[in-house]
């Protein structure tokens, strides 16, 4: 018999503790006979003596198996099932196009994704953009969905990974969120639950990312792919940049805007491109639907082409309850917001650097994200042609347009944004989309 008293004993004296013990930790925390004082003092345990190798995926697995894990061997699927989470970025929408590109290839792609946090835009907040598009079916809609098209985005049920949502608010208001054990426990007990065979982390490096500094990125993808690895799936990262803003946009109904402007090839972002591919050549080569890079490349290219993947995003939009013609008319479903103006630089010169935070949190502040948890949100504010490191920066060409609610608003974002773009005289190295692949 196990006492929760002695377990965070154990853990605040550093002693490992065993895969029973933090099975029935978790199961404690899920059905609530652990209370929050205690789990208070575990998480702060963990913070300061960490997790051993072993504890991360006793944990995280425990972490999973606290509530229901799916699977899909009943519905027959032609395909392997594949996921691919990100740590969170500014103008970040490649969940939105990558996830139906897959499914064209011929992956199933059931991604369970968040609203906004903080600084970083949530996947779920730009779909709620879209007239009746529904984030909370039922398992059995969902999976059949899946099934049918491929893919479905939508919000974390309640029976899955139990634990986790307890456990993480704990942790927000004691100060024991930036665990890497933690963060490792609360990504993967989602996603290892959603029964996949394959997930690619894209972890981000930068000034607009989670983690501060290229060292603790690093370390977080390397935790999250031995742990997910060590839980039966098989898992890889990528570091990608979050020096600057990914797509041309941030706000939910602008990033909508440009995913369909993505999928249909109207505009295609050169760095958002090159992320989309990179996470998609590996999800497709890591699941066997593709044997080369090349040959991903070209599977890829194809279904962007021949209409495939935008056809299973606007199936799956239809299938959650969205406009049926909402590909042909996506401007006139979407929200617009009342003042919309450019704002310019206050010098010539080359962009050369971005604090991407602050271009996160100037929406936040348009109405855009959230201040706290329970703010509605504005899906028509935001920026859009945000201006990329390395251009030159003319008297005619803006940082970016302001999508705001009233002329203040506006006022107030453009001194934020011209104090978030630096301008040098000279042209600065612009860092890269992609700087290495973690597979073990």
């Amino acid at each position: 018999m196990f006492f929760p008293q002695e377990i965070i004993r154990k853990k605040r004296d550093n002693i490992p503790l065993t895969k029973e013990e933090m099975i029935f930790f978790v199961q404690g925390i899920a059905t609530e006979s652990i209370s929050e004082g205690q789990i208070a003092a575990f998480a702060m345990a963990v913070y300061f003596n960490d997790m051993t190798s072993d504890e991360k995926v006793h944990f995280t697995c425990a972490m999973r198996d606290s509530g229901r894990v799916l699977d899909w061997t009943h519905l027959n699927l032609q395909g392997p099932v594949v996921d691919k989470h990100s740590t969170g970025g500014v103008g970040d929408l490649t969940s939105l196009i990558l996830a139906p590109m897959v499914a064209a290839c011929g992956g199933y792609v059931p991604m369970i994704s968040g609203r906004a946090l903080g600084h970083t835009g949530g996947t779920l907040d730009k779909l709620e953009a879209i007239p009746g598009y529904n984030i909370t079916p039922s398992n059995a809609q969902f999976m059949q969905l899946v099934k049918d098209v491929g893919v479905a985005i939508i919000g974390q049920t309640a029976d899955l990974a139990v634990a986790d949502k307890r456990l993480y608010a704990t942790r927000d208001v004691t100060a024991t969120v930036d665990n890497i054990s933690l963060i490792t426990a609360s990504i993967l007990s989602k996603k290892l639950a959603a029964g996949l065979d394959a997930l690619v982390m894209d972890v981000k490096v930068g000034s607009g990312a989670f983690m501060p500094t290229y060292e603790t990125s690093k370390a977080l993808a390397q935790s999250l792919v031995s742990v997910g690895n060590a839980g039966g799936t098989r898992t890889s990262a990528l570091l990608t940049d979050m020096n600057q803003v990914l797509a041309s946009s941030v706000g939910n109904a602008l990033e909508i805007r440009e995913v369909v402007r993505f999928l249909t090839g109207e505009y295609r972002h050169p760095r958002l491109y090159r992320v989309i591919f990179a996470l998609c050549v590996e999800m497709l080569v890591v699941t066997g639907l593709a044997s080369t890079e090349q040959e991903a490349m070209q599977k890829l290219t194809s279904v962007l082409d021949n209409g495939k993947a935008t056809e299973c995003f606007a199936k799956m939009l239809v299938g959650l309850g969205g406009p049926i013609d909402f590909i042909e008319r996506f401007d006139t479903y979407l929200a617009k917001a009342p003042f919309v103006r450019p704002v310019f630089a206050k010098k010539t010169g080359f962009a050369a650097s971005m604090n991407t935070r602050d271009l996160g949190m100037i929406v936040v502040g348009l109405g855009g994200g959230r201040r706290h948890a329970l703010d509605n949100i504005n899906p028509s504010v935001g920026l859009s042609d945000v201006i990329r490191l390395g251009m030159s920066v003319e008297r005619d060409v803006p940082l970016a347009v302001i999508h705001a609610q009233d002329e203040n608003a506006w006022q107030r974002a453009a001194v934020q944004l011209q104090e978030a773009i630096v301008i040098l005289d000279e042209v600065s190295e612009v860092s890269p989309e992609i700087y290495e692949k973690i597979a073990s």
